[in-house]
């Protein structure tokens, strides 16, 4: 791969059983792309940790995803209502989410440090009122 590839999702808020379609189609991609399998499989759990955040947390948002030959760098942005407090929200097993959600299967607080345990670096910057950013980068090595 010589070219950086640009990628671009609109995560929909509405609908959990869309949640996931962005970041199978980045892992779907990847491969055509020849990918490591062990790459693939980082990018795919973090960024599918960030949509699942994005559709509980946030009400959607979008997702821009960049490969260049040394490296997947992801942008998670959304319109959400902000993380309080990050620290705390990195915490394994710290959770925010309702209920009905935590019915289904979601929002056990794995999903921020997920996301920190399968890049190479996470930044995130979070307003309260505003909305969250998370940018994401697995190197290709």
């Amino acid at each position: 791969m010589n070219n950086t590839v640009k990628l671009h999702y609109i995560v929909d808020g509405e609908d959990f059983t869309r949640a996931g379609e962005a970041s199978a189609d980045v892992k779907k991609n990847l491969r055509k792309l020849g990918v490591p399998p062990d790459v693939i499989r980082k990018v795919a759990i973090a960024l599918y940790e960030g949509e699942i955040n994005m559709v509980i947390h946030a009400n959607g948002g979008v997702i821009d995803v960049e490969v260049s030959p040394e490296c997947i760098s992801m942008a998670l942005k959304d319109q959400g209502k902000g993380i309080e407090d990050v620290e705390k929200a990195m915490q394994e097993g710290y959770s925010t989410a309702p209920d009905e959600v935590r019915s289904l299967g979601f929002g056990a607080g794995m999903g921020l440090p997920n996301m920190k345990k399968y890049t190479d670096s996470m930044k995130i910057e979070s307003t309260v009122g505003v909305g969250t950013n998370v940018y994401m980068t697995v190197s290709i090595s």
